[in-house]
């Protein structure tokens, strides 16, 4: 399998991972608690995301991860449970995921950077990337703004869930 399908499957699997988080949050917030606009805005942006990258895996023949039925349910349960915590636990959680997209992305594109002008030059993913990433950063911003700092526990609930995010796109690189 190629980097590129390798990049595109993890990627579309994050998105989807996230897409599954804010619903667990919702389901729990409804539409009247603190922040869930503010959700439900980054939840259909990151819809988008994944329908892009949807769009990307079957125009290049990439097949979504083994994995997609555990991403979610975990990442509902993990939306669920930092929404059960409070508003900030949820924006937590945001402030958290998007940290290591924004790694990730980052890394994603100094790789794709090194190849422009070659064979393997992939304008078209490094476009989305960057997109995406962009998005990722002013989603973080909007969680911190909105209180993700004051969450109970936040330093040991912020490393946890970027453990977790870690784990996950290692393992769905693979799998």
């Amino acid at each position: 399998m190629s980097d590129r399908a390798q990049m595109i499957r993890v990627d579309q699997a994050g998105e989807y991972g996230a897409t599954r988080i804010y619903a667990g949050q919702l389901a729990v917030m409804g539409d009247r608690a603190a922040h869930s606009g503010e959700i439900r805005a980054m939840a259909e942006q990151e819809a988008g995301h994944k329908a892009e990258f949807d769009a990307l895996m079957a125009k290049r023949g990439v097949r979504p991860t083994a994995l997609q039925p555990i991403w979610s349910v975990a990442g509902y349960a993990l939306g669920a449970a930092t929404a059960l915590i409070g508003p900030e636990a949820a924006m937590a959680c945001t402030a958290a995921v998007e940290t290591e997209i924004d790694r990730h992305y980052s890394r994603q594109l100094e790789e794709l950077a090194k190849d422009q002008g070659t064979a393997e030059d992939d304008p078209e993913l490094a476009d989305m990337i960057e997109r995406f990433r962009e998005d990722e950063r002013a989603h973080h911003d909007a969680a911190i703004a909105a209180g993700a700092e004051r969450a109970p526990a936040y330093p040991l609930l912020s490393a946890a869930i970027r453990l977790g995010c870690r784990a996950a796109i290692r393992l769905s690189e693979k799998i």
